[in-house]
């Protein structure tokens, strides 16, 4: 099944999609935005292109498990995105993947204006990398 992720931001929005055979997450690109409904719209379209059956959204937890004012947002985000797209959509614990993502491009020297516009899809190619292997792992399916 082709699954689609999401890295819900204030400004920016990171998507990524794996493959039918959940082998592979891709960067898919970056929604410039600050308009939720605007995001959802696209993000639907998005994932209508890919013929997505599964949207996972970033659900970013504070370092102690608790859930703060982002990880609300991100909720109503993906709460609003599964009612519009009519694909079921689930919430993946995403903590430290933006500093990981810093971390791989720090390693292949991605700076500058070049790392902004890509940042927030390689994070959403790590949310949809980490739950892909949670599925491998266990009966999710």
């Amino acid at each position: 099944m082709i699954i689609l992720s999401v890295d819900y931001g204030d400004a920016r929005t990171g998507l990524a999609a794996c493959d039918k055979f959940e082998m592979l997450a891709s960067p898919v690109g970056v929604i410039i935005s600050s308009d939720m409904t605007d995001v959802i719209e696209k993000t639907v379209e998005t994932a209508r292109q890919k013929n997505a059956g599964l949207i996972v959204v970033g659900y970013p937890k504070n370092m102690d498990a608790t859930i703060g004012e982002r990880a609300e947002k991100c909720a109503e985000f993906a709460k609003l995105l599964e009612e519009r797209s009519g694909i079921k959509t689930v919430l993946w614990d995403e903590r430290l993947t933006t500093v990981s993502a810093h971390g791989v491009l720090n390693e292949t020297n991605v700076r500058g204006k070049k790392r902004k516009a890509v940042i927030d899809s390689v994070a959403a190619v790590m949310i949809l990398q980490s739950y892909m292997d949670y599925r491998r792992n266990t009966d999710a399916k």
